[in-house]
């Protein structure tokens, strides 16, 4: 099987390339942990090819102090001022509700755009971005680094090869642990500002991984609640989903486990593919081990073997962060596309549907459903 993103990976995009001679001079907005987890585990790796030249968060004191932590030369408070400096690239760490706004103004400045997920806030407004970059000589790439791992490199070439034959049934769950401590950050918990809960924050990786692994949903159904804490947005959800392939697939996600895990298992034909991983290992799905059960031992030596010739590239941030320079330089697709970004808000948009109306969402969403224009409250 020939998965969609690598065909599209083969086709001519516009004149967007970089020079790859000098390395690309980036400016990151909101100076959180996310943006320190950006440098440590992806900028700081690749300093042949990334400079980070400036930082910009609208509490001064911390963007000082994320400077001189990162020896970061150039410091605002001022997103305009931001895009005045000499940068290639924007990366954007701030909270969800900017995402929006801050990716079209940094496009319309004429930088390339690195954006944290939840990418925005609808799927209207998703498309006006998908519309505004295809309009536009820079690039704009979501993030979805939990891609770049050894383990689902592995798996991933292993469902390409065809070996595994038809797919039966798949159950993902991400159950993890937040508590008052977590949304005492004042704009999380909030449909207004963080978007969403364990569908937008946490479970979109995990949704993400699967999705990339297989294939387009067709219809969803589900339910979700706030049982866990005091907040606005959703902490348990679970969906039933029959892929666009006839598989099946169970979905669910909370934030109310003692001991967080993650597992993800994949049944089809000749084998079993499974990974399970629990406490601090479970916000890393994509590394290795995972297991693979086989109806005989030759097919299991030949799925051994298909994995042991995969292709592994750089991890996590460093991973996609490198895909996103070499791209830019061959003038090709990235790895995690807009459309990527996209089909993560059509699960969530789905989920949301069905949860509040007990229908059965068809895929995919366009212009003329109710929830195009969000999933908030606001929307309904």
């Amino acid at each position: 099987m020939k998965y969609p993103d690598e065909m599209a990976n083969t086709m001519n995009t516009k004149n967007k390339n970089h020079d790859a001679t000098r390395p690309l001079r980036v400016g990151i907005v909101g100076c959180g942990w996310v943006a320190g987890s950006q440098i440590e585990r992806g900028f700081s790796q690749l300093r042949d090819r990334f400079t980070v030249a400036a930082c910009c968060d609208a509490d001064h004191a911390r963007a000082e102090d994320f400077a001189l932590r990162h020896g970061i030369e150039v410091v605002s408070e001022d997103f305009a001022a931001l895009l005045a400096e000499d940068l290639d690239v924007i990366s954007i760490c701030t909270p969800p509700s900017l995402h929006h706004s801050m990716v079209l103004g940094a496009l319309a400045a004429g930088k390339h755009v690195i954006c944290e997920k939840p990418f925005t806030s609808s799927l209207r407004l998703m498309d006006q971005v998908i519309a505004a970059e295809a309009a536009s000589d820079r690039r704009i790439m979501p993030i979805f680094q939990y891609r770049f791992d050894d383990g689902i490199a592995k798996v991933r070439s292993l469902i390409a090869s065809g070996l595994c034959g038809k797919a039966y049934l798949s159950s993902v769950e991400t159950a993890w642990l937040r508590g008052a401590d977590y949304y005492d950050v004042p704009w999380r918990g909030k449909f207004a500002t963080e978007l969403g809960g364990v569908l937008l924050t946490q479970s979109i990786h995990i949704h993400d991984l699967f999705l990339w692994l297989m294939g387009p949903a067709a219809q969803i159904n589900g339910f979700k609640t706030t049982r866990v804490n005091p907040i606005e947005v959703e902490d348990c959800a679970v969906a039933s989903v029959q892929m666009a392939d006839g598989s099946l697939a169970t979905l669910s996600a909370t934030l109310g486990s003692a001991l967080p895990v993650t597992r993800i298992r994949l049944c089809f034909e000749n084998l079993v593919i499974e990974r399970q991983c629990f406490g601090t290992e479970a916000k890393n799905p994509g590394a290795e081990p995972w297991t693979i059960t086989a109806r005989t031992p030759d097919l299991q030596a030949h799925a051994e073997r298909i994995m042991s010739e995969a292709h592994l590239g750089p991890r996590d941030f460093a991973g996609q962060f490198a895909d996103f320079a070499t791209a830019l330089a061959e003038d090709r697709a990235f790895a995690v596309t807009l459309q990527d970004a996209r089909r993560s808000l059509e699960l969530i948009s789905a989920v949301f549907h069905a949860a509040e109306t007990g229908q059965t969402v068809q895929l995919p969403i366009t212009a003329d459903h109710v929830r195009y224009d969000g999933w908030a409250p606001s929307h309904e």
